[in-house]
């Protein structure tokens, strides 16, 4: 590895998925990766390369930390073509920078604003200003509240792709209220949904993946069933919403026939009629995840032996009830399909495709 080029290291570590890879892989990676005074080198550069490169269709700042805001009020002179624009980790971008940018790039798709300090009122600007927006990344942005998710559904009916990961308690997703049937991809991990804002989430009937996993402060006991109305729905992650139960899941199965993969890892409250509906009800279903279930007993696994049809590959390990024999008795009358002990945070296909530039 200590023979690479620094910028295949770095595109390496860009691709890794698992943060241990990642921090494995860290001391590996050059100084110049870290340096944020190179970032003042590289951005004292940017209004030369942008007059040099005006018909530019992608670009990217990030870890840009101190990007100047005298760049980016330059930036729509040169750039109105633009469809992909990358502001992740930029931390230094404010309201007013965005709302320029946005307004002279009107053909813009895809914005990733990645811990970004934006607030509602970019948002909003973001919103007005691109009609065409598909794909916005707004992970780990703390000052966006409902309101700014409002303003995107509402402003930007193309809205393919949101990802909302850990946005803090004024994201419950009540601002999804009436989205449009566009919108087909929702990552939401460790959110602070609410049963209503869970119910807005999939109000416009065309989500095909749903990521809930790790719902924080939920309040509406086994209510996940709601899920059930996205009946689109392809792939589905709940991985640690321990207080999904019987009920909900059998809502799910019913209300999801075309439900391929579905990670129930950690779902605790899932018993025997749980396993049961969704080995009945999930006719199409390919991957299953169950790794950790401490409900999951040999008498539900018998239901899931008998039933998904489909099945291709089945995640499981650490489930204290089931026995060896149930394990093995699964095996030998499935055995078509794959049984793995490793588990997995993320499923379905990688989002980070989407904020890629257009092939030419």
């Amino acid at each position: 590895m200590e023979h690479l080029p620094e910028d295949c290291l770095l595109a390496v570590f860009t691709k890794l998925e698992s943060f241990p890879d990642r921090e494995r892989l860290r001391p590996d990676l050059p100084p110049l990766c870290y340096n944020p005074d190179a970032h003042k080198i590289y951005t004292s550069h940017l209004p030369s390369l942008l007059a040099r490169f005006p018909h530019l269709l992608s670009l990217s700042f990030t870890g840009c930390v101190d990007l100047p805001e005298a760049v980016l009020w330059r930036l729509p002179d040169s750039t109105a073509g633009l469809q992909c624009l990358s502001f992740y980790y930029s931390t230094a971008l404010s309201d007013g920078a965005l709302s320029v940018v946005s307004a002279g790039c009107p053909h813009l798709v895809s914005v990733v604003l990645y811990r970004s300090n934006i607030t509602d009122r970019g948002l909003e600007c973001l919103a007005g200003s691109c009609p065409a927006l598909e794909n916005v990344n707004l992970s780990y942005s703390f000052q966006v509240s409902d309101g700014g998710v409002a303003a995107l559904s509402r402003g930007c009916r193309r809205l393919r792709l949101l990802m909302i990961t850990s946005c803090g308690r004024e994201v419950s997703g009540r601002g999804l209220a009436g989205c449009s049937p566009a919108l087909a991809y929702l990552e939401a991990d460790s959110c602070a949904l609410t049963p209503d804002g869970l119910r807005a989430a999939v109000s416009g009937g065309g989500l095909e993946y749903l990521n809930v996993s790790g719902i924080k402060s939920w309040n509406g006991g086994d209510g996940l069933g709601v899920i059930g109305g996205a009946a689109q729905l392809r792939v589905l992650n709940l991985r640690m919403c321990r207080f999904s139960g019987d009920e909900s899941v059998a809502a799910i199965a019913r209300g999801c026939p075309l439900l391929e993969e579905w990670n129930l890892a950690l779902c605790h409250a899932v018993g025997a009629a749980g396993w049961s509906a969704v080995a009945g009800a999930s006719k199409k279903l390919k991957v299953l995840h169950v790794n950790r279930c401490r409900n999951l007993c040999d008498v539900g696994l018998a239901a899931l032996r008998g039933g998904c049809g489909r099945l291709e590959v089945l995640f499981i390990e650490g489930c204290p009830r089931l026995t060896p024999q149930a394990l093995e008795e699964f095996r030998l009358a499935r055995g078509a399909v794959e049984v793995k002990t490793e588990e997995r945070h993320s499923i379905g296909p990688r989002l980070d495709y989407f904020f890629r530039p257009p092939s030419p």
